[in-house]
């Protein structure tokens, strides 16, 4: 598996932080009825018992909040992931349909509330990556986004640079309906290892279930 690390800056902001790297050998797909069915299943279900307020407060929601603002980043002008999808559905939004992998990360991440990295892990340079922090200037182009100012965010970088943030994954290493290498990182800014092994094996489910995914594994990172 791809060796993940992460940096004294963020061990400074977020001493407890524990991740997740899952990887598989996949088939993506355009689209799966199936899997749209649980994503409903879920957005009727947050409906219900949220607010565009208290998601705020679901735990990995709220600490990466934290460890944004301990970065430096204002994390309502540049949400996490999880709480933007959430967000979305409960503004009865209906989310970006993209391709069967993309979705079902989007649904680990809303059902656990971490915002969740996925990669097409044979677009990476090199064997590693790094968990640090954006710099001023720092050059990333954000999927659908254009080039976003990552200074303050957390980040993984390769060997060429940023690959991933919470707020949005890079172009460079994006997942398309070729990916048969799958990498997903799970940023447990809580340090809730139980819960962040439960995401890992909800994700492994996922693409068992509606990627054929297979060599499937996940290990922890602090």
């Amino acid at each position: 598996m791809i060796t993940v690390i992460v940096s004294n800056e963020i061990e400074r902001v977020c001493p407890g932080f524990v991740g997740a790297a899952v990887e598989a050998w996949v088939r993506n797909t355009p689209y799966s009825e199936e899997l749209w069915q649980e994503i409903r299943t879920v957005g009727e279900e947050y409906k219900a018992t949220l607010t565009t307020e208290s998601l705020k407060l679901m735990p990995g929601i709220a600490a990466t909040r934290r460890v944004y603002k301990a970065c430096g980043k204002d994390p309502s002008r540049y949400r996490p992931a999880a709480e933007a999808l959430i967000r979305r559905m409960l503004q009865g939004k209906e989310l970006y349909q993209i391709d069967t992998l993309v979705d079902l990360i989007n649904l680990a991440s809303i059902r656990f509330g971490y915002s969740i990295g996925g990669f097409d892990a044979d677009k990476f340079h090199g064997e590693t990556l790094t968990l640090g922090v954006g710099r001023a200037g720092e050059p990333y182009e954000g999927i659908g986004r254009g080039m976003i100012n990552i200074e303050g965010l957390p980040v993984y970088r390769d060997d060429d640079g940023g690959v991933g943030t919470p707020t949005s994954d890079h172009e460079r290493t994006k997942i398309d309906l070729n990916t048969t290498h799958l990498l997903v990182l799970i940023n447990g800014y809580d340090g809730d290892e139980t819960r962040v092994r439960q995401n890992a094996e909800y994700i492994l489910r996922l693409v068992r279930e509606y990627c054929d995914g297979h060599d499937a594994g996940y290990q922890l990172y602090r």
